[in-house]
């Protein structure tokens, strides 16, 4: 039986993408808006995708994903906004980048952990945003970087919760779809 993953849509660009990747590599995956009350949330790992919000001046535009941060105990995967939400929620610090991204970067992998089993200490990655992760809260773990932006992803260190600045569902960047087969395997513990 597939592993059931929701993505929840924050308005990204690409969030019909973290969808079919998901699909493509055999989750049972569906798009959810992100006002979906959590008690629907019936799932064996959940995706806060990107989106248009910016995280300092419209984080209510995210709907219930504080919620979802603060109730679930299913793995968790934030992308872009998604990442930015989850670092302010948990007492982090997120805001406009000294240097936004847009386009490929060169991604350095600080700590594979279980996002990046097996993959390289350094790939390509798609960027594109304005806003990024200032301050990592308590709890949680640096796990890659770029250049110009000092975390690129993170993961909290006893929940299976896992973040990323940049966008893995998109063929721009380097083993996406590794990154996507190794959150599923966090699903499936």
């Amino acid at each position: 039986m597939a592993l059931k993953v929701y993505v929840i849509d924050n308005g990204g660009q690409w969030t019909h993408r973290e969808w079919r990747v998901l699909r493509d590599i055999g989750a049972d995956c569906k798009m959810v808006p992100n006002t979906t009350p959590f008690e629907e949330l019936d799932v064996d790992g959940l995706v806060l995708s990107g989106g248009a919000p910016r995280i300092g001046t419209e984080a209510m535009k995210l709907g219930k994903t504080a919620e979802y941060l603060r109730k679930a105990d299913f793995p968790i995967m934030g992308i872009c906004v998604g990442m930015q939400f989850m670092a302010i929620h948990f007492g982090g610090e997120a805001g406009p980048a000294n240097v936004p991204e847009f386009g490929k970067v060169d991604l350095y992998i600080d700590e594979a952990d279980a996002l990046f089993k097996d993959l390289p200490k350094k790939f390509v990655a798609w960027e594109s945003h304005n806003d990024e992760v200032k301050a990592l809260p308590k709890d949680f773990e640096l796990l890659a970087h770029s250049d110009n932006c000092k975390v690129q992803a993170y993961r909290h260190r006893r929940k299976p919760y896992f973040a990323t600045q940049f966008h893995p569902e998109v063929e721009q960047t380097e083993n996406g779809y590794e990154i996507f087969k190794n959150f599923l395997e966090v699903c499936k513990k």
